[in-house]
């Protein structure tokens, strides 16, 4: 049972790749990018699709509203650690859905971050 949900799981994810590939690819052409413009372009955007990369990032960024040279360098620390990323990401979520704000929020995703071994 284990097997088949495994594989229906990875199916979906293969699925929604493929899926986000076509629509990054629709998108570079749409800006008519070329060469080196594209190709990065093309990483950007996938990595992007697949929840990771820039854009979680760049949310988290949005989230703790960083601005300037803080926000830089949050998001060049966010991407060479995207295990850590997601972390924090996970406990933005939760603290989100718990409702929590100011120091209470700070503390929490403080603590969530750090139960995650991370």
């Amino acid at each position: 049972m284990h097997k088949l949900i495994l594989a229906t799981l990875t199916a979906l994810s293969f699925a929604a790749t493929q899926a986000a590939a076509v629509d990054c690819e629709a998108q570079a052409v749409e800006k008519k990018l070329s060469g080196a413009a594209k190709t990065s372009f093309l990483k950007k955007c996938e990595a992007e699709a697949r929840g990771g990369g820039t854009a979680s990032c760049t949310v988290l960024a949005d989230n703790k509203k960083l601005s300037g040279a803080a926000r830089n360098s949050f998001i060049k620390k966010c991407e060479a650690d995207p295990k850590a990323a997601s972390a924090q990401a996970r406990c933005e979520t939760n603290a989100d859905e718990k409702k929590l704000h100011g120091a209470a929020r700070e503390s929490f995703v403080k603590k969530c971050v750090k139960d995650a071994g991370v």
